[in-house]
């Protein structure tokens, strides 16, 4: 009877922690879907009305050159899609060897800009199996670079911590967080610059094509590479945009990581911790039967009291009274049920005959 009390408790306490465990998840998917519904707002507030008077203009614009040109909305309509096809073209040949490379970057670094795509069943076909395995090694390398990056950092934080004399001289998750932070901005900030200066981009949208690009977000409305035919003009412009896009993906990816590590590693110790807890009280619940008595603070938790359950005396070698018994100490607490107590691994009060 306590041995199924015992572990009913213990149950308690484990359907507890898997209960909060539960409720931290709940919580993130709650606070996941808030901030959505936030972005969405914000952005409703941003761009919706610059939107229509986009369409406003552009509507207007339309219907005059259709009016002054006495054109059918099917001859605009194939108009429209010739200027739009012909758009990636303008960068000069998008699948020789440069731009397919350029291409390959951008599949294996999950950047996506979609501004040049196989049309081919076969480049269809080859592109998703060379994501599936392109992707994988990609992350690996990325993660790959970061961990020797992070390692890098710690050993220079370690020697200017060391030569500066510090008493803690470890290199902290703070320290290489705010170091990868620094340096990828530093990254982004230059590669604003340069971009700015090569693309006639704004310093602003460099920025932005930046950021979005080394977060792997690739809208596409801004893309590298696409003016003048660079890919087959600029060798070296190209060479500079891959390097950027490698180094520094490795960078981010290396910061990102560690803030989510960060906060995966807090999760865990608040699940340790937990399970710990549950464990300990489940611990100090066995406790009640360790030592010469059942008890807790040295006290008697609980009696068990029956009045048609015939009083019978146990001795230490477990055997159930009469003859055998003779010469043994008798066990005379009658709150005790000899079916509950007679067990190898219990201790039980001795009283005094």
């Amino acid at each position: 009877m306590h041995i199924d009390r015992r572990e009913s408790i213990c149950g308690l306490l484990v359907t507890c922690t898997m209960k909060r465990q539960n409720v931290r998840t709940l919580s993130l998917v709650v606070c996941t879907f808030t901030y959505l519904l936030i972005g969405a707002a914000v952005f409703d507030a941003l761009e919706s009305e610059t939107e229509s008077k986009r369409w406003e203009f552009l509507s207007n614009i339309r219907n005059n050159f259709v009016g002054k040109y006495n054109m059918t909305n099917q001859d605009y309509r194939m108009m429209e899609i010739v200027i739009i096809e012909n758009k990636p073209h303008k960068a000069g040949p998008q699948w020789k060897f440069a731009g397919a490379f350029y291409f390959s970057t951008v599949v294996l670094a999950m950047i996506g800009y979609g501004h040049s795509t196989p049309v081919t069943v076969g480049g269809k076909a080859f592109c998703m199996a060379y994501a599936m395995v392109g992707i994988p090694l990609g992350l690996v390398m990325f993660q790959s670079i970061g961990e020797r990056l992070n390692k890098f950092v710690s050993v220079v934080i370690r020697r200017a911590k060391t030569y500066a004399r510090c008493k803690q001289t470890e290199a902290t998750e703070t320290n290489l967080m705010l170091f990868n932070g620094m340096l990828s901005s530093i990254i982004i900030t230059t590669g604003a610059a340069v971009f700015s200066r090569y693309e006639g981009w704004s310093y602003f949208d460099s920025f932005y094509y930046c950021f979005v690009t080394l977060t792997t977000i690739g809208f596409g409305d801004y893309v590298a590479l696409q003016n003048d035919q660079a890919l087959m003009k600029k060798p070296g412009y190209v060479a500079l945009s891959l390097v950027f896009i490698l180094f520094g993906l490795a960078v981010v990816a290396a910061s990102i990581n560690l803030l989510v590590l960060r906060f995966m590693t807090m999760n865990a110790e608040d699940i340790r911790r937990e399970e710990i807890d549950a464990q300990n009280k489940c611990n100090a619940n066995q406790g009640l039967y360790d030592g010469d008595s059942y008890t807790q603070t040295g006290k008697l938790l609980e009696h068990h009291h029956s009045s048609d359950i015939e009083e019978t005396s146990v001795c230490s070698c477990t055997c159930l009274g009469g003859a055998s018994c003779a010469n043994h100490e008798l066990l005379l607490d009658p709150g005790y049920h000899p079916a509950d107590i007679i067990s190898s691994t219990m201790s039980l009060k001795r009283a005094s005959v």
